[in-house]
């Protein structure tokens, strides 16, 4: 009689939730990150009962961007913007700082910069994307398709290729750099200085783009303090002054408007990406000879500012309506600017004045109309219920009714005073405040089904641990309290924002219960070891200051192992060491000259990458013994170096591969994945910074104490879901999109392959949540010492992979309503909506494809 195979409840409910997370995840996505609509097709000038638009004072553009100019580096005393700030202190520059809404990143400022218009936060995750097309602005209104549809020249563009995604098939000439390799301080830049002389003698073009990226790369890697920034600040002003002077020498060029112009700002850390005060504070000035006619006196420098705000305080959006009034074209069609009132004088005429504020105004308005499209009372007819307007928009319309209404009871336009003027530019405002601020259009079934997806999963997963073995309430109590603390905590924006406090502590808190409970059973050496668990975790909490609130603040990395480079590198030696000699341990059924031979070749090849790495990263930190190192190894590029590590461990890794699929061999499955645990370390050394490659010496500390110890599968749980999260934020993670590191996205790839780098971008910053699940795997594996059955072990891990599944769905599911709840809420788009981000990423990448995936296969090949 043939018998079939019956799978236990447990295992379909397991599989069941962990395949409802990717559909609750894109469901909900769908919903809360919708496209923006938006007007097609381009603007053009509209008939007016009062004269032709105002002639522009200007014929060709230079947009000058220096990635990540917040607005203290170019305006401040101390600032390599000397020549510049000369500029501004004669009377041809007109300095702001330009606001940038979150998110602060390339991509979604630049589209607010050529639009005018409020970017979708969907922007920020394409941004990561360099093959993306899907979100150009081809069809799209923008300065700078207004500048190509005046056939006065062609368009030029030398710098991020960012904007050769955006802008596909518009510029004539264009050499882009990419924008990912952040390890760059000086290739990137000269790519795009090499081409400015030529271009200044050509005369056939009208726009000429220029985005510098090497500050920005300064900023991620040594701060806005580090020891480059200067010197970086004085080559970007040197290229200002070439420009200057060629505007000044050359006759076509006499009516060329200049505008130096950060993107967005970075924190105290060096990053971007959230809207603390340096992230939204980029410089932003206007240069031109042209200017000393209307300027006025401005104090350079200027006085010192807590919150980065220096003169007139500017959206970026503003850039828009400016531009088309200076260089002679209409209003980008969806934009949401005002026109900035310092350029006015330009127009001495009451009446161009008038033109310039109307049809910005009336452009907005046609904005506001598409909107509220079910308003029937919205748009330019009479409204005659203005004394009880039932929205902000229909006020809008009526409060412009008044004003426009003012226009035909003067008889000669000349009679308007500076008092309307000023009517229509707190209407503008206003009208951009609205607007701007508007709740996007969250498709709420979406959101809906997205959360329903998610409660089912978490019910399935909560299921799947009841239908398992009964577990103590030691065990279970713990993982329970966490995970309700957490979903709680994710309705508090200064919780989200800190939420690594609420890991350190909580996991400081279980290895203090752990220790505590071990010793009336556990031997004095246990006792310690808890002791050393406990210390080892309160260095680690120290070493990297994350989080919002504190982002920049000492830490152990910058105020104590950047000013004691011999320290540090002897701790990342004896890093390299440690696991050298496990792996060598590891590898005793080999003969000894043998496994000596290829441990010493992948440790020293390992050393060497990160040597020269370090060198080019952070040179600062490459002294005394490790740069005699540095010289001694010098030769390969680094992508050679990394490639070498890389294929090192791989075909190091066949031999306990081979061990594990081979029936018969001699060496125990356990010291096979302890062989497999260590090749990954090294790989998560590889893709870690210098300054954190010492953190692997602590988790090794904690992960010994918790190999100690007796624990339940339950326990080993709590343990890995405490330590990988805890770790990643020790790691310096975040929940900030500022908070992805690049830095080591492109060891070993020569250039962007979405699959490669996505995936290493991933394992650099996830490298040692990776390791700990490693490490839990080799717990639950030491575990099959006191289970009987081939049937107990297997239920063990399944304890196991439901307890993490359903913190998963359930947290998720939190996120979700905590997401939706506050939708309205100010810090939607800075706080919550990159939590859900990083939801994403920590349950399809860390839980379905760690955890699972790859923890489930390493435990069934050591169980088999």
């Amino acid at each position: 009689m043939q018998r079939h195979h019956v799978f236990p409840v447990s295992t379909i409910l397991l599989v069941a939730a962990n395949l409802l997370i990717p559909v609750a995840i894109v469901v909900f996505a769908i919903g809360f990150f919708p496209y923006k609509p938006f007007l097609p097709g381009l603007a053009e000038y509209q008939p007016l009962e009062y004269g032709s638009p105002p002639t522009a004072p200007f014929d060709r553009l230079i947009f000058m961007v220096v990635d990540a100019l917040r607005s203290d580096f170019v305006f401040l005393n101390g600032s390599g913007f000397e020549f510049t700030q000369r500029l501004i202190s004669d009377g041809v520059a007109i300095p702001f700082t330009a606001h940038a809404t979150s998110p602060t990143i390339t991509m979604p400022r630049i589209k607010a910069i050529t639009t005018g218009s409020t970017p979708s936060f969907l922007d920020a995750i394409l941004s990561f994307d360099e093959a993306d097309t899907s979100s150009t602005l081809a069809a799209q209104d923008t300065w700078l398709a207004q500048m190509k549809a005046k056939k006065t020249g062609k368009l030029v563009m030398h710098g991020d290729d960012t904007w050769l995604k955006l802008f596909p098939g518009v510029f004539d000439r264009a050499d882009g750099t990419s924008s990912f390799f952040v390890s760059d301080f000086t290739e990137v830049d000269n790519n795009v200085t090499r081409h400015i002389p030529d271009e200044l003698r050509n005369d056939d073009w009208n726009t000429m783009i220029l985005h510098y990226l090497g500050l920005d790369h300064i900023g991620h890697k040594t701060g806005p303090r580090g020891p480059n920034m200067i010197p970086k600040q004085q080559e970007m002003d040197g290229v200002v002054r070439t420009i200057y002077e060629a505007m000044e020498t050359q006759p076509h060029l006499c009516s060329t408007l200049l505008v130096l112009c950060g993107d967005h700002g970075m924190n105290d850390a060096g990053n971007h990406g959230a809207s603390s005060p340096g992230e939204t504070s980029p410089a932003l000035v206007f240069v031109s000879p042209k200017l000393k006619s209307i300027s006025k006196p401005f104090k350079v420098p200027a006085d010192f500012v807590e919150d980065f705000q220096y003169y007139r305080i500017v959206e970026q959006s503003d850039l828009a309506p400016t531009l088309a009034a200076l260089l002679g074209f209409p209003v980008p069609r969806n934009n949401l600017g005002s026109f900035m009132l310092d350029f006015l004088p330009f127009w001495p005429e009451k009446h161009d004045k008038l033109q310039i504020l109307v049809r910005n105004a009336r452009q907005i308005l046609d904005i506001v109309a598409a909107t509220y499209s079910s308003s029937t009372s919205l748009g330019k007819q009479y409204n005659p219920n203005c004394r009880h307007p039932s929205s902000p928009a229909e006020e809008l319309t009526c409060e412009w009714q008044q004003i426009d209404g003012t226009i035909g009871k003067i008889p000669v336009i000349e009679d308007l005073d500076d008092a309307w003027i000023a009517d229509v530019s707190k209407w503008l405002s206003k009208a951009q405040a609205l607007m701007s601020s508007m709740a996007s259009n969250y498709d709420m079934s979406m959101l809906m089904y997205g959360e329903l997806a998610a409660a089912l999963a978490s019910v399935a997963a909560i299921c799947a641990v009841a239908s398992l073995a009964v577990m103590t309430t030691a065990g279970l109590v713990p993982f329970i309290l966490t995970t309700v603390l957490y979903g709680i905590m994710m309705f508090a924006s200064s919780y989200v924002e800190e939420e690594q406090h609420f890991w350190y502590w909580t996991t400081s808190a279980w290895l203090f219960y752990l220790t505590v409970r071990s010793t009336p059973r556990a031997t004095r050496k246990c006792f310690v070891m808890g002791l050393v668990a406990l210390g080892a975790m309160r260095i680690t909490r120290g070493w990297n200051q994350t989080g919002q609130k504190f982002a920049g603040e000492p830490d152990i990395v910058t105020h104590f192992m950047a000013s004691n480079p011999p320290l540090l590198w002897c701790l990342v030696f004896a890093t390299y060491a440690t696991v050298s000699v496990e792996l060598f341990n590891t590898l005793g059924n080999i003969p000894t000259a043998i496994s000596g031979s290829v441990v010493a070749g992948l440790v020293m090849s390992a050393l060497s990458f990160k040597l020269a790495f370090t060198n080019e990263d952070a040179p600062e930190l490459i002294v005394g013994f490790a740069k005699t190192l540095v010289n001694m190894f010098d030769g390969p590029s680094l992508v050679n170096r990394a490639r070498a590590v890389f294929l090192g461990l791989g075909l190091t890794s066949m031999y306990p591969l081979y061990n594990i699929v081979v029936p018969g061999t001699k060496v125990s499955r356990d010291e096979t994945m302890r062989t497999l645990h260590h090749l990954y370390t090294l790989f998560a050394l590889t893709q870690s910074r210098a300054t954190n490659v010492p953190l692997f010496l602590l988790f090794r500390a904690i992960d010994m104490f918790l190999s100690r110890i007796d624990l339940e599968p339950a326990q080993i749980a709590t343990s890995s879901l405490l330590l990988q999260f805890s770790s990643f934020f020790a790691m310096g993670g975040s929940n900030a999109i500022s908070g992805v590191d690049l830095s080591n996205a492109y060891n070993g790839v020569s250039g962007f392959n979405i699959l490669a780098v996505g995936v290493l971008t991933f394992l650099s910053n996830w490298a040692a949540p990776v390791w700990w699940t490693s490490a839990s795997n080799l717990m639950l594996l030491q575990s099959r010492q006191r289970i009987k059955t081939k049937s107990d072990y297997r239920n063990a891990y399944r304890q196991h992979a439901a307890l993490m599944t359903a913190f998963v769905t359930t947290s998720l599911g939190f996120v979700m309503v905590a997401c939706t709840t506050l939708r309205t809420h100010l810090f939607i788009w800075t706080v919550f909506s990159p939590k859900y981000l990083y939801s994403m990423a920590w349950s399809l990448g860390q839980h379905l494809v760690i955890n699972m995936a790859l923890g489930g296969l390493l435990y069934w090949l050591g169980c088999v």
